[in-house]
């Protein structure tokens, strides 16, 4: 699994700021609409009910927040950097910038906890966050993405 089969181009935004997580939710969902044609209410929803489980800031700036919905056929990825961190309810209590959220298949089982493994090690190494924090265009960051796990070991 590589990150380019997740996360199309068009899926990379840098967003001034987010007035809230809901808000963050709901900017997530709406290029999850525009990118990959899912139902936005839909994409909020269920960002909340998993997010109500525990919260997905993982620390560093970093929050992955995911969900399983009905309507896809594999797991996709929309990511959002933050110009101005939010707080988030991180496990290190500190505000989040880079947000990569994870869509899976209701059904997706074993393919769900792989793309959200791969994500977490890309996103846990800090040069490749350094990178990320440095650029304000999507395309940059993409490639930033994409590229960092091609790059390192399994």
């Amino acid at each position: 699994m590589d990150l380019s089969h997740l996360l199309k181009p068009a899926a990379v935004r840098v967003l001034g700021y987010a007035t809230s997580k809901k808000r963050l939710f709901q900017d997530l969902a709406e290029v999850a609409q525009i990118v990959y044609g899912l139902n936005a209410t839909e994409t909020v929803d269920a960002l909340q009910e998993r997010e109500s489980l525990g919260p997905t800031g993982v620390g560093h700036g970093v929050a992955l927040p995911h969900a399983r919905l009905h309507g896809l056929d594999r797991v996709v990825g929309v990511f959002i950097r933050l110009e101005k961190p939010l707080d988030f309810d991180a496990v290190d209590r500190q505000p989040v910038d880079l947000v990569f959220a994870l869509l899976a298949p209701k059904d997706s089982g074993v393919e769900h906890l792989k793309a959200l493994a791969l994500v977490s090690r890309t996103l846990r190494d800090a040069a490749t966050c350094k990178k990320l924090r440095a650029n304000s265009d999507p395309a940059a960051l993409h490639a930033v993405l994409t590229e960092a796990r091609s790059t390192q070991a399994a």
